[in-house]
């Protein structure tokens, strides 16, 4: 949710209003761009923890100090930070997988060396325990978009401050059928997210509605709104299922200019903005501005914004446990007999749960409730490890991806496990032995550069 810079809006309003039907025509030229699939990218959001007292909320004052660290480094990822002090990285759009993660795990361990000089830790949770946390984040945006998810309960609230994913960014695909077309990739990426949720569920519920989920953090993102969240009908066309859920959504705010409040309408799709223009609620007449920015305040389970951004993975516990869903996703989706072998895999089960859309979807439900403890998504499941694990040679995935890939099928998807079932069981102790463990490993990781002479300074191998 990055912030975005307000246009002088009330002079385009009047100078370049939009009509519904240049409306259409602007989502639908800017949701899917076409082409052989080629690029791919992470977004990587972490919790920021003491190091030495992990299980307390952190000093606003720390957290923004944390931040200007992080941000006065020369990254090549993107740096943002989230309402609640999450940080995020995200990637340069990558042309093979092992330029995505170099890239990123070189970034990660310049932010780390940052942040462990002020004895603080990235911890990787989906669902931050603390509460309640405040927002840090003062802006008109959030100030708004706070005060429209309160009208639907505490769930805004949580997704703000307290949520942390792993984000994969893969291209749309060939305009094309088959296995690359950006038809089947559309599908794929609903059919195969309840797998996903399941595999990487992270943020196990320990009180509350979502007590005893393994992914609490995806039944918030479920009950945030009535439509914000929800995926368009798959029957649909994916153009014009894009075109008609984005039009027929609640707009979530109307943007002033300067520091001024934004009107936070009740009730108002931005097809109705468009028909009923001042009249209708908003003040003024909407733009192109406006709907791209609109566009921004949607959160479906996969999101098209060109390429395809999939948005339901937990944040994974490690350092490097979030490698594990991208180089998966990159292998299910660019690998043409991987990919295959995952939608036919995905589908049958999705059929058999019916056409509800996600993320309420009752499979969708039950892999945030059960993770693969449901044996039909751990038998979906472990069909698509395998096809990865045949893909990434193919794909040119370095040893120590394969073996990362594996050693996660091992430990949890033979099992019917999920890394939610290891936070469950560290209970209260997790946040502390996890800031245990990443101060130790960054103290290591500093005395190792402090180490090594000169010549061979700069990221390592």
């Amino acid at each position: 949710m990055p912030e975005n810079s307000p246009a002088p809006l009330a002079r385009n309003a009047e100078q370049n209003p939009l009509t519904e039907a240049a409306a259409e025509d602007l989502v639908r030229g800017i949701c899917f761009k076409t082409g052989p699939p080629r690029l791919l990218g992470a977004e990587l959001e972490w919790l920021v923890l003491d190091a030495e007292r992990p299980g307390l909320p952190l000093p606003p004052e720390r957290l923004t100090a944390a931040h200007a660290a992080a941000r006065a480094l020369p990254l090549n990822s993107r740096l943002t930070v989230e309402p609640g002090g999450q940080l995020e990285l995200s990637s340069a759009p990558a042309d093979s997988l092992t330029a995505c993660l170099d890239g990123l795990r070189a970034d990660l361990t310049a932010v780390r060396g940052a942040l462990h000089g002020q004895g603080l830790v990235l911890h990787g949770l989906g669902q931050d325990p603390r509460a309640p946390l405040d927002r840090l984040l003062a802006s008109p945006r959030y100030d708004a978009m706070e005060a429209y998810f309160d009208r639907t309960g505490p769930a805004g609230r949580a997704m703000m401050r307290s949520s942390a994913s792993v984000q994969v960014c893969v291209d749309a695909g060939h305009e094309e059928p088959g296995p690359l077309g950006y038809g089947r990739r559309w599908h794929l990426a609903h059919l195969l997210g309840a797998v996903l949720v399941a595999v990487f569920a992270n943020s196990p519920g320990r009180d509350g509605p979502y007590r005893g989920w393994k992914c609490a953090r995806q039944g918030i993102w479920s009950d945030i709104d009535p439509r914000r969240a929800l995926a368009p009908p798959l029957a649909d066309e994916p153009r014009a299922g894009w075109v008609r859920h984005a039009l027929d959504t609640e707009v979530m705010c109307v943007r002033a200019p300067g520091d001024g409040p934004w009107t936070v309408p009740s009730g108002l799709t931005f097809r109705d903005w468009l028909r009923t223009g001042p009249r209708g609620g908003a003040g003024r007449r909407a733009t192109a501005e406006d709907l791209e920015y609109h566009l921004t305040t949607l959160f479906p389970p996969v999101r098209p914004r060109g390429h395809l951004e999939l948005r339901m993975i937990d944040a994974q516990p490690g350092e490097d446990g979030w490698l594990v869903p991208v180089a998966l996703v990159h292998a299910l989706f660019d690998d043409p007999g991987a990919s295959e072998t995952a939608y036919r895999a995905v589908k049958a089960l999705a059929d058999a749960y019916g056409p509800q859309r996600a993320p309420r979807n009752p499979l969708w439900r039950t892999a945030a409730r059960s993770g693969l403890a449901d044996p039909e998504l751990r038998a979906a499941a472990a069909a698509c490890f395998r096809a990865a694990g045949e893909a990434l040679p193919r794909l040119g995935a370095g040893r120590e991806v394969q073996d990362a890939v594996g050693a996660f099928a091992e430990r949890y998807v033979r099992r019917g496990r999920c890394p939610a079932d290891d936070a469950a069981a560290a209970g209260a102790g997790a946040l502390e032995a996890a800031g245990a463990r990443a101060a130790a490993n960054a103290a290591a990781r500093t005395g190792e550069r402090r180490r090594r002479p000169a010549a061979a300074k700069g990221p390592r191998p």
